[in-house]
């Protein structure tokens, strides 16, 4: 008896069933054993751990990491065909609460019983914390085996509690090649795939798909059915380099303006800046914008690489990078992404300093973990005569009546005194301020002297 015959179960369908007929390409082409898998071999290789697991049927709680089309749902899907244990399918997308109580009470039951329930979450990362942390305590007795799909890096979307119960396995995108090769299975295909329209294709024309998949092997099953129907409108039954572009129309790119690949190709683009890549910086500035990124986003991180990595050492770089967000602003894209890019060019080939950088953060330091000392009284002002009789202001040396512009005197707390933070490179313009605050330090030592 199936517990669970009141909960929308796993689908199962054959090859030959009425949905399989009307399914997407995809649909059908979707693996049904490992062995099919593409792509995944360092997981689900021969003797590799998880496939031991997914045959002996004695896999635990786990989480599958990767992006779009690359076998995550596929993979637990696999699961359900090889396991004895009752298998229910969720979507975090449609699913609330409500099910989850139901679905975990009944797992209860079921556990009770001495029978294994495997619960797959799709797009486990659009739970909130409440409905995450309704999973715990069942995963934690073993009344169920969690299994995991998501996109978004689970370090950030996943309960610790929860994750640290689940191990976490990452997907890897599929390579051209590998997409390629797996597009001319499915043209052959008679039973799942196209070969029934006996369709042909260039090779060129497979490569030109998987290209603009970006490793999302769904997303390339999708192209090469509309360019087989293009192919077969035609009447050449042929699908050439040409018809395949027509059917990709725009490449795939793989973007979430609050995921973790906004976050990869930030760091990306400022750290091939800091390295003076300027061809890096370009390529991975163009694949921001392409991807839909919001260019005041980029103009307010192109500001920041200026403070932060040329600092000093070339201090026109900040109001050039300010002037190339204002031209944005009053442009528009496309012709305002070209000052961006101009920016971006010249930070990389500007000399480069974080003196300033690492000066203010050992300041604040400073100011965090000393004690809060009070301001030398020669440094205070006096505008009361009492102030004066205490002394505030009392030593003070007006700066522009001494000879070189420079008092003899410490601005720093005494407990503090010597205290050194900013230490100017030799690259660019701080070179000349390195040779200037030491003129200014041999004119303090002198007068104190």
């Amino acid at each position: 008896m199936n517990l669970f015959d009141d909960v929308s179960p796993f689908p199962q369908h054959s090859s030959k069933s009425p949905l399989h007929a009307v399914a997407p390409l995809a649909e059908r082409m979707r693996p049904r054993t490992l062995d099919e898998l593409s792509g995944q071999e360092r997981l689900v290789g021969p003797g590799k751990p998880l496939r031991v697991q997914i045959e002996r049927d004695d896999a635990g709680s786990m989480i599958f990491w990767g992006p779009p089309g690359v076998g995550k749902t596929t993979l637990a899907k696999i699961v359900a065909e090889t396991t004895q244990a009752s298998f229910i399918e969720f979507s975090a997308v449609t699913s609330g609460i409500k099910e989850i109580k139901e679905v975990m009470a009944a797992a209860s039951k079921a556990a009770e019983m001495h029978a294994r329930t495997i619960l797959f979450i799709d797009e486990i990362h659009r739970f909130n914390k409440a409905q995450q942390d309704a999973f715990l305590p069942y995963v934690e007795r073993g009344a169920i085996r969690l299994i995991g799909a998501t996109t978004e890096n689970p370090s950030f979307e996943i309960n610790s509690a929860l994750l640290s119960r689940c191990r976490v396995y990452v997907l890897e995108s599929l390579s051209e090649d590998e997409i390629a090769a797996l597009l001319a299975k499915a043209l052959a295909d008679k039973d799942r795939g196209l070969g029934a329209l006996e369709i042909t294709a260039d090779s060129e024309a497979l490569t030109l798909i998987a290209s603009y998949s970006s490793g999302d092997c769904r997303s390339a099953y999708n192209a090469l059915e509309v360019a087989a129907q293009l192919a077969a409108a035609d009447g050449s039954k042929h699908i050439s380099k040409s018809t395949a572009g027509e059917a990709v129309q725009q490449r795939v790119l793989m973007y979430d303006k609050s995921g973790e690949e906004h976050y990869n190709l930030i760091s990306a683009l400022h750290k091939s800046v800091r390295n003076s890549d300027a061809d890096a910086a370009l390529y991975w500035l163009a694949r921001m914008f392409k991807s839909g990124e919001d260019p005041i986003y980029l103009a307010r991180r192109i500001v920041r690489m200026a403070v932060e990595d040329i600092g000093l050492a070339a201090p026109e770089a900040l109001n050039l990078c300010l002037t190339a967000r204002d031209t944005y602003q009053f442009l528009g894209s496309p012709e305002g992404d070209l000052a961006l890019a101009e920016a971006v060019v010249y930070l990389c080939l500007a000399p480069k300093s974080n003196s300033v950088y690492t000066a203010w953060s050992a300041a604040l330091s400073d100011v965090e973990h000393t004690r809060q000392e009070p301001v030398p009284l020669h440094l205070r002002n006096a505008p009361t005569k009492l102030m004066k009789d205490l002394d505030y202001g009392k030593g003070y040396r007006y700066a522009h009546d001494e000879e070189g512009k420079v008092a003899g005197m410490d601005c720093l707390p005494d407990a503090l005194k010597d205290r050194s933070y900013y230490h100017p490179t030799q690259e660019g313009r701080e070179k000349l301020l390195a040779q200037r605050m030491e003129d200014i330090r041999k004119i303090k030592a002198g007068k104190r002297g």
